[in-house]
């Protein structure tokens, strides 16, 4: 029998925003499976609770409640992480899998306010978000904190740039918390998919050229799909990644291996 004691969650408290479809669901059901708590938030209230359902049904009651916020309102953050710890206790795991992009179009066009409500909901959200749940990993000497970026990061766009300046900024936010939370045991990693086959992403592969594209300029020649994303969330959440942090790991089929 393979041991799995490296991957064992049991009784972790995860909290992951953009969890309610998607790639965030794909990981919240991965560490429930492991056997951790987790939170599901996403903004619609209705649709947390019905992964919710799904992750207990599938996993056990009690593997996972729900609790919609808006990543771009501090006071709806705060709840988030008040009522994580009415519920279910301390954090030991965050991952940060929300995001936005209003616009689509050169970044020399971009009005401010969508310029804005990018950097503020892709970035700074992650920054309040790791300040409010570092005081319970502090407090445990041990804790992970995950963010998810982009292999947009890595390069320039004539359509995604703004969108691509912010995660950037989230891998240099991650690199910064590493350092300064290290210190107090805590690990902080950011996930760079490649295209995965998910609503956020269907302009860009939601048709047969884009596709085709995508397929031929990947050597695992497939897109990404949320289930791709299991492993990884359960890898970080898990003492397997004990002495990982500050690293952008890409998770793209090979798109971005000289990254």
């Amino acid at each position: 029998m393979v041991n799995t004691e490296l991957f064992d969650l049991t009784d972790k408290v995860v909290l992951i925003t953009g969890a309610s479809k998607g790639m965030g669901q794909a990981m919240a059901e991965g560490v429930a499976e492991h056997g951790a708590k987790v939170v599901i938030s996403s903004r619609k209230q209705d649709q947390c609770e019905e992964t919710a359902a799904a992750i207990n049904a599938k996993c056990g009651a009690g593997s996972a409640i729900a609790i919609a916020c808006n990543i771009g309102y501090k006071e709806q953050l705060q709840h988030l992480v008040d009522e994580t710890h009415k519920q279910l206790g301390p954090i030991d795991v965050l991952i940060g899998n929300a995001g936005v992009n209003p616009y689509y179009g050169s970044i020399l066009d971009i009005p401010d306010e969508a310029y804005n409500k990018i950097m503020e909901s892709n970035v700074r959200s992650n920054l309040w978000l790791a300040k409010m749940v570092a005081p319970d990993m502090k407090a445990k000497g041990s804790g992970s904190i995950a963010i998810t970026a982009s292999t947009g990061a890595f390069g320039p766009s004539e359509v995604l740039g703004t969108y691509n300046v912010s995660k950037l900024a989230d891998i240099a936010l991650v690199r910064n918390l590493a350092l300064e939370l290290g210190p107090h045991g805590i690990r902080v990693n950011a996930i760079c998919p490649g295209l995965v086959k998910t609503d956020f992403a269907k302009a860009l592969w939601d048709n047969p050229e884009g596709e085709r594209r995508a397929n031929e300029m990947t050597p695992l020649r497939r897109l990404g799909e949320p289930d791709d994303f299991k492993g990884i969330a359960v890898f970080l959440s898990s003492s397997a990644s004990s002495w990982i942090t500050g690293q952008a790991l890409t998770v793209c089929g090979g798109t971005n291996m000289w990254s």
